[in-house]
């Protein structure tokens, strides 16, 4: 199994993410987050979370503007 098909816990993710397990935890019960559950047990891929950290840089009113100042200054004159 390679590094990103690594099926993580939820305290796992929550060092990954320097975040606090409950947060993880309702994230995964809102579907905020991409997880799914083995049984009673929250599990998470990790080429999924990274996928979804950069879903949320790209969505943040931050990153947009940098995107959009970038292409800016793509347009031809």
């Amino acid at each position: 199994m390679s590094e990103s098909e690594k099926l993580m816990s939820l305290s796992e993710v929550a060092d990954y993410l320097n975040l606090k397990e409950r947060t993880i935890y309702q994230w995964s019960q809102q579907a905020k987050i991409p997880s799914f559950k083995l049984g009673t047990v929250w599990r998470y891929r990790k080429e999924d979370i990274d996928l979804w950290i950069e879903e949320q840089k790209r969505n943040t009113p931050r990153s947009r503007k940098v995107q959009e100042s970038s292409l800016e200054l793509d347009l031809p004159n």
